[in-house]
């Protein structure tokens, strides 16, 4: 069965950055795509009909031309556009798909943080990988940066991350980030000792995180970046010259529903490259 593609399609300026890498994807790895576009629920009010009629008209009709650029370079498309709230249509999409790739509208520390929630909320509840593309130019950026911290659940964003590393030619950079025990009261400094030990035991886990996609990819590139800090901040810092970046999630239970975690919440808040959030 030939993979899917599931795109959220907006009018935003990044819905055209969101359509052209799902395209460059589905035409490199034989996906077959799907365009959905969501235009608003009934809310009751007087005329509400024929202004949600226009509004699908519209929106099918930029689905129908984005459809036929992509069948133009070989790619099988499908287009649908739905009424309700996204994000229980994408999630529901996202049954049964490969990838689901959606866009945000984050264009880099100085314009603050992503407006809405909508991302982090797909993100958390999506049955697939969920790729978000920010409205930033990537173009010359090189690599592919994951996080990792020795878990189950990053052990799969791992795995995803090298594929797409191999799919990509690119290297990959795999990063495990160590905080310190808060001190309380008065006291101050660490122990050398102490901070020796966490480094160590932190590259320990690392090496044992990539033992097994060393031994699937051995011609992949990989380095290994042990670093002292709050995880999605160098996350982050590192992505904003990789060409991906991959997190883990926690599943799907009715509280990953409401905080898809504090480190990938805070990865996609301040979104530095094309992200994909991994479960």
């Amino acid at each position: 069965m030939t993979e899917k593609i599931v795109v959220g399609v907006t009018s935003v300026p990044v819905g055209d950055r969101v359509v052209r890498w799902a395209a460059d994807r589905a035409a490199a790895s034989g996906a077959a795509v799907e365009l959905i576009t969501v235009v608003g629920g009934a809310v009751g009010a007087v005329g509400e009909d024929s202004v949600a009629q226009a509004a699908h008209d519209a929106a099918a009709e930029a689905l129908a031309s984005r459809a036929a650029r992509m069948r133009e370079a070989g790619i099988e498309v499908t287009t649908r556009v739905e009424r309700g709230n996204p994000v229980a249509v994408l999630v529901d999409a996202s049954e049964g798909a490969g990838l689901l790739v959606i866009g945000s509208d984050y264009r880099g520390p100085e314009s603050g943080t992503v407006r809405g929630a909508h991302g982090i909320r797909i993100s958390a509840a999506a049955h697939c990988p969920v790729v978000v593309v920010p409205d930033i130019d990537i173009a010359g950026r090189t690599g592919v940066v994951v996080g990792t911290d020795g878990s189950e659940v990053s052990a799969g964003a791992v795995r995803f991350a090298a594929a797409e590393a191999v799919r990509l030619g690119e290297p990959l950079v795999a990063v495990s980030v160590w905080t310190p025990m808060p001190i309380p009261g008065p006291i101050s400094g660490y122990p050398e000792p102490y901070l020796d030990d966490m480094q160590d035991v932190t590259a320990e886990i690392l090496r044992t995180a990539l033992a097994d996609v060393r031994a699937a990819h051995p011609d992949l590139q990989i380095t290994e970046h042990v670093e002292c800090g709050y995880p999605s901040a160098i996350i982050n810092e590192l992505a904003q010259t990789a060409r991906l970046a991959v997190v883990g999630s926690h599943g799907r239970g009715a509280f990953a529903r409401l905080l898809l975690g504090s480190i990938s919440h805070e990865v996609l808040a301040r979104v530095a490259t094309v992200t994909a959030i991994v479960r």
